[in-house]
């Protein structure tokens, strides 16, 4: 099973900017349809964005569409998650996760691995 370590996580204030990264210990490009989830403290793991195995078709959840960017860098085995117009609200853990198939789903059942989680904090 592959691998996941999230770096990038913070404190930010409202309107700000954030990358997250997520390091795969092995190819995902080619193998893995590759997901962001987070959760918030007494709530559930929801999906965030996704991006489909090799065709890199990109969904997010409509709370982020517009402010969040998913992308690969295959060169390095990265997945990142752009940030932008932070809310208060989007104030979670997140988790990158992997799921050897070739679509990514927001049902968090479906993935096989996961990472630890990183912390983002968004101040009003």
């Amino acid at each position: 099973q592959v691998q996941l370590v999230e770096s990038g996580g913070g404190f930010m204030q409202a309107g700000g900017s954030l990358r997250l990264s997520c390091a795969a210990s092995e190819r995902t490009a080619s193998n893995y349809a590759m997901a962001w989830f987070r959760q918030a403290p007494g709530k559930e793991r929801v999906f965030v964005a996704g991006i489909n195995r090799s065709t890199g078709h990109t969904y997010y959840a409509d709370s982020v569409q517009g402010r969040f960017t998913i992308s690969r860098e295959t060169a390095k085995n990265l997945v990142h998650l752009d940030m932008n117009s932070l809310k208060p609200e989007d104030t979670a853990v997140y988790y990158c996760a992997a799921r050897r198939f070739w679509t990514t789903s927001s049902d968090p059942s479906v993935y096989c691995c996961w990472g630890q989680g990183t912390q983002v904090t968004v101040s009003s």
